[in-house]
């Protein structure tokens, strides 16, 4: 069954509820077999791609996973991305802020960290945690020192989500291509998750306290990610909400994704000019002789 990438993606304008959005999808393989077979192919041609974008130079490419808690982000990157170059990828994990990037505006820290053309950029979390993470916690405005009159403004959020699609519209103009991954997983599934972690010692670690007290926030969290996702899907910078109850299922949807995106920038390898071509072919000549 082919992947239709178009099917997870969020319309611009759309307004999203996630209640509506499944979180489970008929599976695209038959086997676990034909699931490693397929991922491979998707692997193998995304190494190829990737190829052809650092050759080609005009474009980079940047990934932006979210989720809730144990969605698998970290796995679905890990797997997907296995194939590709790490001198042409980079990925970039955002925790809490410090305190040089507090001192800053929002989108500040990760400004820093976007990939350069001809290469493929990872966020882990991004700048969409303070229209998440922060809408959910407002209290955390409190160590962003923003001046009062912004911060007593009805449209704080409103504001916020303009700064991003600004930004994102910016990057596009300018060859960066991104595309934005929600791992939709259902709260039941999370549960199952948490469990395991708690009963593999060498899971114990990925598990605190503060996670069980964000899953008692669900419902703010699903409101939080429906408005963020009404607001910032574009033509330029799209979300996809991608079901994550399978893990394996969804590796190949966002592979497969990541393929469409690669394969609408129709690159190719630079051919040389004919000044080019007779350096070439002079260097032959001395190298064969």
């Amino acid at each position: 069954m082919k992947i239709d990438p178009q099917a997870f993606r969020v319309r611009p304008d759309e307004k999203i509820k996630l209640k509506h959005w499944p979180t489970r999808v008929k599976p695209f393989y038959s086997s676990k077999a034909q699931y490693e077979k397929i991922l491979a192919a998707h692997i193998a041609e995304l190494s190829r791609r990737q190829g052809k974008l650092y050759a080609h130079n005009r474009y980079s490419l940047l990934l932006i996973f979210q989720a809730m808690d144990a969605a698998g982000k970290d796995s679905a990157i890990r797997h997907v991305m296995s194939g590709v170059n790490p001198q042409g990828c980079q990925v970039y994990s955002f925790k809490q802020p410090s305190a040089e990037e507090l001192a800053h505006d929002f989108l500040w820290r990760t400004t820093r960290c976007l990939p350069e053309r001809g290469h493929i950029g990872i966020f882990n979390r991004s700048y969409y945690e303070e229209v998440l993470v922060v809408r959910v916690h407002p209290e955390i405005l409190a160590g962003q020192a923003l001046p009062k009159a912004a911060l007593a403004d009805p449209d704080f959020w409103a504001n916020r989500y303009r700064s991003i699609v600004d930004q994102e519209q910016h990057l596009h103009r300018n060859g960066t291509r991104i595309v934005k991954f929600f791992l939709h997983v259902s709260k039941a599934e999370q549960r199952k998750r948490f469990l395991a972690r708690l009963d593999d010692p060498d899971k114990n670690w990925k598990f605190s306290r503060s996670d069980l007290a964000e899953r008692a926030r669900w419902k703010d969290y699903q409101k939080a990610y429906e408005a963020c996702l009404s607001a910032t899907s574009t033509k330029a910078a799209p979300w996809f909400v991608v079901p994550a109850d399978d893990k394996a299922n969804a590796r190949l949807i966002i592979s497969q994704i990541v393929l469409a995106a690669l394969d609408q920038l129709k690159l190719s390898y630079p051919q040389p000019d004919q000044a080019h071509r007779q350096e070439l072919s002079a260097i032959r000549a001395q190298l064969a002789q």
